[in-house]
């Protein structure tokens, strides 16, 4: 549904198909068509995972198998960074509910190649659409029971409830599987929560439709793209700021740990060189969040550092209007970032990723590019 709504909204199927296309797995066939739910016009992307007799079926991963797909793929390093947290997640959630460790538990059907699809499929068609920030509302999980590779579960399943501690979730009694892991763990993931539409000018609405037509309301997931309002000034708006002082970690550590800080949601990361108590030099780790991001980002700066301790505290922040914008140049489609004050552009930048791509395939530096590529239009 996802990824229905992303192409519903306006994400180019066929560039999606392409993209999945460098992820080194087969034996999956994946559509996108026009059906209605309610009455809603809606877009349904079907994953359809056959064996070699054409036989529909389900295959189990576990943690280092998916690991090992995304590694091989060529994926931008942005998307299967942001890939292998929603999957850590996923297999986090599923080892505490069964008690076991996370990279030995099997995910079953959440393992196999359809949920790879869904998952990919959905951080490209994010990324198409220059997506940078997601706001979900409170999400209706639904009622009643659902068949499992471990059985009857009552839902939500215990993992779909595991993985959306924080946010605020209901049921409206409808008997049926309104949220699965996969759509939670996509949600834990990328997305901050909120009680009201965000403040907002909306440009493009796109429903992706669920499997069949339920009573009660529509099935179907509606996405809306757009930006923050005003859009011709500066935003006012707050974030947590989280820091810690580490010591005893060795430096070849953060650059994970700050790739893995970023593609869990973090607006900024930065490190500072201190000197601590006695003399000791160590290292300001610092990470700017959305207000409703600090447990996933503490989890992170726990897991992946040394540190034992984290402050945190709000800060007000006034920030331009930004867009990612493709723009044709000599050395092809580039992504520029564009800042507008009252609807006057301020900075009109590469995105360095792209402009590093074109370096290493032409062999000319990279500040020679950024030269020619200045200013925009």
């Amino acid at each position: 549904m996802c990824l229905g709504a992303l192409v519903d909204a306006g994400a180019k199927f066929n560039a999606i198909k392409k993209l999945l296309s460098q992820i080194p797995i087969a034996g999956y066939t994946i559509s996108a068509r026009r059906v209605m739910r309610a009455g809603i016009s809606s877009t349904k992307v079907d994953v359809i995972v056959v064996d070699k007799r054409g036989h529909a079926h389900s295959e189990t991963r576990k943690w280092k198998d998916i690991r090992a797909i995304v590694n091989k793929s060529v994926l931008p390093e942005r998307i299967k960074q942001k890939g292998l947290a929603i999957f850590r997640n996923l297999f986090e959630a599923e080892g505490k509910v069964h008690g076991e460790p996370f990279d030995s538990v099997h995910l079953h059907e959440l393992g196999a190649t359809d949920c790879i699809v869904d998952i990919f499929g959905t951080l490209i068609g994010m990324d198409v659409l220059g997506i940078e920030k997601v706001v979900v509302s409170p999400i209706n999980l639904g009622s009643g029971t659902v068949h499992t590779a471990h059985g009857i579960l009552p839902v939500p399943t215990p993992a779909t409830i595991e993985l959306l501690k924080g946010f605020p979730v209901y049921s409206s009694e409808i008997q049926f599987e309104l949220t699965t892991p996969t759509g939670a763990v996509i949600l834990k993931t990328l997305a901050s929560s909120s009680t009201s539409f965000p403040c907002m000018s909306v440009e493009t609405i796109g429903y992706g439709a669920g499997n069949r037509e339920i009573t009660r309301m529509p099935n179907v997931l509606r996405l809306s793209v757009g930006r923050p309002y005003p859009a011709d000034g500066a935003t006012d708006n707050s974030v947590m700021v989280m820091e810690t002082n580490i010591d005893d970690m060795n430096p070849q550590y953060y650059e994970g740990a700050m790739k893995k800080l970023f593609a869990a949601g973090a607006l900024d990361v930065f490190l500072e060189n201190i000197i601590m108590k006695k003399g000791r030099p160590a290292v300001k780790l610092t990470a700017i969040v959305g207000d409703n991001e600090a447990d996933k980002i503490a989890d992170i700066l726990f897991r992946e550092t040394t540190t034992i301790g984290i402050r945190f505290y709000r800060a007000e922040r006034k920030v331009l209007d930004r867009e990612i914008k493709k723009i044709k140049t000599k050395y092809g489609l580039i992504r520029f970032k564009i800042s507008r004050l009252r609807g006057k552009i301020m900075t009109c930048t590469p995105e360095y990723e792209d402009v590093r791509s074109i370096s290493e395939k032409t062999n000319i530096p990279a500040r020679e590019i950024v030269r020619e590529l200045a200013g925009c239009k």
